[in-house]
């Protein structure tokens, strides 16, 4: 146990040594917290403008949970940085010096990134929320109101398990550059615009970042769904990430 917790407190260190990962958990925190700003004050603007250029179906409730959509592409490269770094400088060797047993050194990795997410995604989501709907002013909605709970708990669930999906993902890839080109884009557009496509619309929900929206969707009757199904991408990720981890020669 004692050789699990200094492994563990080891990545921790990493984490802080290495500006780009370190760089990348923050920023999500300033990402979200001004995107959820701008949410509610252009919200605000088209209600009261009453100009027609709110989307179909807004709420001010789930208004507060669209910040950390675009701020969760922080955590992602976060996710993918925990691992694909020490791949492409050779730090991996060190490592496996350090903790020989792979098995360990996954797990240490993988609970180090699980932990700083949900340590980050905790307050930036209620945080958010709050942000969005003083924007909002009078058209704003409380942090009590029906649905809002679940779908706040739902989004840092949402969160972790995407950073972990990114971390597994790295593992398997042992770089960066090919994690971030395929996940960026497909987190940031792609899923949305094969979810409106007839051919592809059925399929595109049972894409991590699709289905997993559901989590942070107020009132979402497919909340479970998409969780076990983000559950799933991220359980396969992870897997995979491992055996490629375990069978790479130092």
């Amino acid at each position: 146990m004692s050789e699990t917790v200094a492994a563990v407190r080891a990545e921790f260190t990493k984490v802080r040594a290495v500006r780009a990962t370190c760089l990348a958990l923050l920023l999500f925190v300033p990402l979200s917290v001004l995107i959820a700003a701008l949410d509610g004050w252009s919200a605000k603007s088209a209600i009261e403008s009453d100009s027609g250029m709110l989307r179909d179906g807004f709420t001010a409730q789930q208004a507060g949970l669209d910040g950390i959509l675009y701020g969760q592409l922080a955590l992602i490269v976060f996710g993918v940085l925990v691992v694909s770094t020490e791949y492409s400088s050779g730090m991996m060797r060190v490592s496996l010096l350090a903790v020989p047993r792979r098995g360990r050194l996954y797990t240490a990795k993988l609970a180090v990134t699980a932990t700083a997410a949900l340590l980050v995604a905790i307050p930036v989501t209620v945080v958010g929320y709050l942000v969005t709907q003083a924007a909002l002013g009078p058209h704003g909605a409380s942090i009590g109101a029906d649905g809002v709970p679940r779908a706040l708990a739902g989004a840092v669930l949402y969160l972790t398990l995407m950073s972990l999906f990114a971390t597994g993902v790295a593992a398997a890839a042992r770089s960066a550059v090919l994690p971030l080109a395929v996940l960026l884009p497909l987190v940031l557009a792609g899923t949305q615009i094969l979810s409106v496509i007839g051919a592809t619309k059925e399929l595109a929900r049972y894409f991590p970042d699709r289905a997993g929206i559901q989590m942070l969707t107020v009132g979402s009757d497919d909340a479970l769904r998409g969780c076990l199904v983000l559950l799933a991408w991220t359980a396969a990720a992870l897997a995979l990430g491992y055996a490629r981890h375990r069978r790479w020669d130092a």
